[in-house]
């Protein structure tokens, strides 16, 4: 991690770490697991997330990055 991105880190919301805890109980990457129904994926992280803020956690984010141009153009804006 470099320093940049040590500035640009902010606490990440807990409906952010619920979605992505949920996302890691019912993917593998990007297949499906069919262990877990959305329900209790869901219900599984809610907890985990309250949990990890009673603790007394913090998790860092870096701020979403921009899609990158799959376009073989020149944006007009850009110099």
């Amino acid at each position: 991690m470099t320093d940049d991105d040590k500035r640009t880190l902010h606490p990440a919301t807990a409906a952010e770490l619920e979605e992505t805890l949920s996302f890691a109980l019912r993917y593998a990457g990007k297949r499906r697991v069919h262990t877990a129904d959305d329900v209790m994926a869901r219900v599984t992280a809610e907890r985990l997330v309250q949990h990890l803020e009673r603790s007394g956690y913090v998790l860092m984010r870096r701020p979403t990055a921009s899609a990158p141009s799959t376009s073989g153009h020149r944006h007009p804006n850009s110099d």
